[in-house]
């Protein structure tokens, strides 16, 4: 008889808070890499296209770390994981010195590359290991809720970023701003690693176990170990609609600036701004969407964001001025739960495969780097024309949530 399930357990309590601090961790990095892409072009005299290579840099370390992050979680197990992901981050951080005091934009860009490959591997540990906390029909909550905390990420990144370098950019060859920056940030890693190696993870549930010896819909349990992971046709779609996802997301945050300024007449600055407005109602989309998966199963809360999605997009296509900018600003909240509920979804019941589909989902973050460009080629005649793109990649993300995301076994 299968009881009501909780979001976590007491015993997880303190390996929780840990590993729902990474997501945080990694939200900042990633995007002050925007703000380093600004600085660049300010204290290196790179171009613009030269500095689209910072995100580059970033995008690349996903896709090649995906896999090796996964078969070293699946070889020395989650906390290691975390550990190596930690180190990387770390080291990345601490070689902004050497590439400060080379003025080197390629070192900066093997730096970041370094710093991406811990961000990679942290992102391929912790989704699992949250899903893994517990109750695995309580795996979305958790996850939404971890997300949450990337969303926070995201906001303190720009801030952190905008106020100690960028506030320096009238001297234009100084980068000790940078470089103290990342030192800081350095120690700040690896003192949480050290601390995380003296964290007693409880023992998880053993994915290998069989169906029989445990309740299936409760635990992660593959109900076909005879099947390949390909063969799962949940995970595949999973997969599909990740790489859809944070395409649509990419080129949804690439324009955002461009049409506050195009469309709204808005100065950059200010335009920026409400991008970190946009930025926060992410959050709360997560925060919101933690909540009503309560009452709502995580598949249709999907299926009707996605929906909502594709609203929002109609109407900033049409260029209504602020009706229209406000319906950019609220995408963010639309399609919030999407990350973390596609991988939680991904995952189900897929026992020992778990860790390296884990692996092939993140890999989906290179979506944010084939879409863009695309969006580009449309927005250069109309930026708010640009918007009727991603209506494609929520359809899709609408049919895994409505019906492609059932296991089948």
């Amino acid at each position: 008889m299968s009881t009501k399930a909780n979001f976590t357990e007491n015993k997880f309590i303190v390996t929780m808070i840990f590993v729902t601090s990474l997501f945080l961790l990694w939200g900042i990095a990633i995007t002050m890499g925007d703000v380093l892409n600004r600085h660049f072009q300010n204290v290196l005299g790179v171009t613009k296209a030269q500095s689209g290579l910072v995100q580059f840099s970033i995008f690349g370390a996903y896709f090649i770390m995906g896999i090796p992050a996964g078969l070293f979680m699946k070889k020395f197990g989650y906390k290691n994981g975390v550990l190596l992901g930690l180190s990387l981050y770390a080291i990345g951080a601490f070689l902004f010195v050497p590439a400060s005091n080379a003025e080197s934009f390629a070192f900066f860009r093997f730096a970041l590359f370094i710093l991406a490959c811990g961000l990679a591997t942290l992102e391929t540990v912790a989704h699992p290991f949250v899903a893994s906390l517990g109750d695995q029909r309580t795996s979305d909550q958790r996850i939404n809720f971890a997300q949450s905390f990337n969303g926070l990420g995201a906001v303190i990144g720009p801030l952190i970023g905008g106020f100690f370098i960028l506030k320096g950019t009238g001297q234009s060859t100084d980068l000790t701003s940078v470089k103290t920056l990342y030192i800081v940030i350095g120690v700040v890693i690896t003192v949480i690693a050290v601390a995380f190696s003296f964290v007693k993870v409880p023992a998880l549930i053993d994915p290998h176990v069989t169906q029989q010896e445990v309740d299936t819909d409760a635990v992660n349990v593959d109900l076909a170990p005879a099947k390949k992971l390909y063969q799962h046709r949940h995970f595949v779609w999973a997969a599909i609609a990740q790489f859809f996802n944070v395409a649509a997301q990419g080129g949804t945050w690439a324009f955002f600036i461009n049409y506050g300024v195009e469309k709204m007449g808005l100065k950059e600055d200010t335009s920026a701004y409400y991008f970190s407005l946009s930025m926060v109602m992410m959050m709360a989309g997560r925060f919101i969407g933690t909540y009503l998966m309560k009452f709502i199963a995580p598949n249709k809360l999907l299926a009707v964001f996605a929906l909502g999605s594709i609203a929002m997009c109609l109407i900033i296509a049409q260029s209504f001025g602020w009706p229209s900018f406000i319906a950019l600003i609220m995408l963010n909240f639309f399609f919030s739960i999407m990350f973390p509920t596609i991988f939680s979804l991904g995952l189900k019941n897929l026992g020992a495969h778990t860790q390296q589909a884990s692996s092939f989902i993140v890999m989906g973050v290179v979506g944010g780097a084939v879409f863009p460009p695309l969006m580009g080629m449309i927005a250069n005649t109309d930026v708010a024309h640009a918007y009727y793109l991603p209506i494609i990649c929520y359809f899709i993300i609408f049919l895994f949530g409505y019906k492609l995301y059932k296991v089948k076994h």
